[in-house]
């Protein structure tokens, strides 16, 4: 016998009958979108890479933390799917350590768990261990995957994504051709140049490089030891727009990893040999991730280079084999080391001479130097108009070629690309404290400059 429906069997005569009324068939369904770079998530223990104990260890924790807690809720701030910590809940329940206070009607995933006094007593030894509390910790094995997952491929950057980037900022092709070749190969740079002159904004503005999205794990085990990686100051955060209902554990990748841009942090004069290693807190017995680990995949920025405490030898000489290998190697207070990826992009921004950093072998060790000089009287002009335009401040170009030509110049100041946006805010501050006309006007231009710049006291 046929399979194949006979459609006249629906409409009682020999052939097919189709109402006017029917409507279109309906077009296929698009395939849903899976992020290549994603984490998938874990569907048992082994995937998860971690034995049962410590699932029960954080379950304790944070009941013990938060008095008590829904199935669902557990699960989600674990960072799992509810069918792999619901075992670990009935476990807890036999062994008398938890039990359920109330449900709900839907099973154990909107169940409220409460620990037992012996519970208590077990999660208060926990305790001493260490304090962690918060999405289950992914291994070293598989953050060193998913790091070399993220990796930038081969001929990512082009002339016109770079150019892009730097829309909002004059820049010069010479500038362009410069720095794009660093960035594309990801190998330390070092930007040197007279204050003022846009450097830290020149980094900076690799922000906007591209939407790229990165994970980055809440926290890694290793040897026993929980190290924070995930930074909510330093990370951009990306929210998942699949809302979290109470039979669905919200975004299919692993929610041990948070959603972010790609990384892009800076340390200034604060910057110490302590915190480029991992940092211990006694209280919580946790360790803390170095900036460079938490910039993995991104960029890490090293502001006024030579001005720390510390000096630029100690600085590079920490970096030397994890700039040439691709890794590093941080201690544990026990003594033991753990291996990381060093996928991290390194810039050194400085105001001082190459040669006041150390000496040519010492300099070496940068793979790429750009020299970010002053600029041109024309390139000066064209940042002031932008900014002005900005501020929606009229003047006349007539006004702005006679200041130019009264303070810069032979014999003059020495053009600064800051310049334009710290005379212009303070002429815009006189204004309103004055109730001037929102105009630019000579006057007003000289009142800047004299709060601008400091003049030789007689």
């Amino acid at each position: 016998m046929s399979a194949t429906l006979d459609l006249s069997l629906l409409t009682g005569h020999g052939e097919p009958q189709l109402e006017d009324s029917l409507a279109p068939p309906l077009p296929p369904l698009e395939p849903e979108f899976v992020d290549p770079v994603a984490p998938p998530a874990p569907e048992t223990l082994g995937e998860l890479g971690l034995p049962a104990s410590l699932l029960e260890q954080l379950i304790l924790k944070l009941l013990f933390s938060r008095g008590e807690m829904m199935g669902r809720d557990l699960a989600m701030a674990l960072g799992v799917r509810f069918s792999m910590i619901d075992p670990v809940l009935e476990t807890l329940k036999r062994q008398h350590l938890a039990s359920v206070k109330r449900a709900l009607g839907l099973g154990a995933v909107t169940a409220v768990f409460e620990l037992s006094d012996a519970g208590r007593a077990q999660a208060r030894e926990h305790m001493e261990t260490n304090q962690y509390m918060g999405a289950v910790p992914v291994p070293m094995e598989q953050y060193v995957a998913q790091i070399a997952k993220q990796k930038r491929p081969a001929g990512w950057l082009t002339p016109e994504k770079l150019t892009n980037a730097y829309r909002r900022m004059v820049v010069t092709q010479r500038i362009l051709s410069q720095i794009g070749p660093a960035v594309a190969a990801g190998k330390s740079l070092l930007i040197y140049g007279q204050p003022g002159n846009g450097k830290t904004f020149l980094a900076e503005a690799l922000v906007n490089l591209d939407e790229d999205v990165v994970y980055v794990p809440s926290a890694v085990i290793c040897q026993g030891n929980i190290i924070r990686v995930f930074d909510p100051v330093q990370h951009r955060k990306i929210e998942d727009e699949e809302p979290v209902t109470t039979l669905s554990s919200g975004p299919g990748y692993d929610r041990r990893w948070v959603k972010c841009r790609r990384p892009f942090l800076i340390s200034g004069g604060e910057l110490t040999m302590g915190m480029l290693d991992l940092s211990f807190n006694p209280t919580s017995k946790v360790y803390e991730a170095p900036f460079h680990m938490k910039a993995n995949n991104g960029i890490y920025m090293i502001d006024d280079f030579g001005r720390q405490g510390v000096s630029t030898a100690e600085v590079l000489n920490r970096w030397i084999v994890p700039m040439e290998q691709r890794m590093d190697y941080l201690t544990f207070l026990s003594g033991g080391k753990m291996v990381v990826p060093f996928e991290t992009f390194l810039i050194f921004s400085t105001n001082l001479k190459p040669e006041q950093l150390g000496d040519e072998a010492f300099l070496r060790r940068i793979q790429y130097k750009m020299l970010l000089r002053s600029p041109e009287r024309e390139e000066f002009t064209e940042i002031f108009n932008r900014f002005c335009a900005e501020r929606d401040l009229p003047y006349e170009s007539e006004m702005l070629e006679h200041f130019l030509g009264r303070h810069y110049g032979p014999g003059g100041k020495a053009f600064r690309r800051c310049h334009p946006r710290d005379m212009v805010s303070h002429a815009i501050d006189m204004i309103r404290f004055d109730g001037l006309e929102y105009r630019l006007t000579e006057e007003l231009m000289e009142r800047a400059w004299e709060s601008c710049f400091t003049e030789e006291v007689e």
